[in-house]
């Protein structure tokens, strides 16, 4: 478990939650969801709320991760829950910029072949919008 210290005024210590920084950014076929600092036992859960709250129904989302800089077996049990959730609703989940300790965690864990990871965002989004089904165009032919 990775935990901050921090130091009261009486000198004290107490732990607090990690740092965790969550954006949203709507995409046309999905979301695009930014996790910046640390997913540890103190707030896997909050990034697990977040991701779901933000999900468009039957659309894939993408997380970068590549700001992420720890991730602990919580966070990777958060992903493990959101890749199943997403498939089973046909689906997917898609992380970019897995690097360090996270990109060792989920190779470790065995979860590393069983996700969509990309080298970054920008290729993850292109997939993403590159397997969505063309729009309609005109009115549909009638038989």
């Amino acid at each position: 478990m990775h935990l901050h210290l921090a130091h009261l005024p009486d000198d004290s210590l107490e732990s607090v939650a990690a740092p965790l920084t969550l954006g949203c950014h709507r995409l046309e076929g999905g979301v695009l969801i930014t996790v910046i600092g640390e997913v540890d036992i103190t707030n896997a859960d909050r990034l697990q709320r977040y991701v779901r709250e933000q999900m468009l129904p039957g659309k894939p989302a993408v997380l970068d991760l590549s700001l992420l800089t720890f991730m602990d077996s919580n966070g990777g049990r958060v992903l493990k829950s959101l890749h199943t959730t997403l498939r089973d609703e046909g689906t997917s989940l898609h992380l970019a910029g897995v690097h360090g300790i996270s990109a060792r965690l989920l190779q470790i864990i065995g979860l590393w072949p069983l996700l969509n990871i990309h080298a970054s965002a920008a290729d993850a989004v292109i997939d993403v919008l590159s397997h969505q089904p063309a729009p309609l165009r005109g009115e549909p032919e009638h038989l």
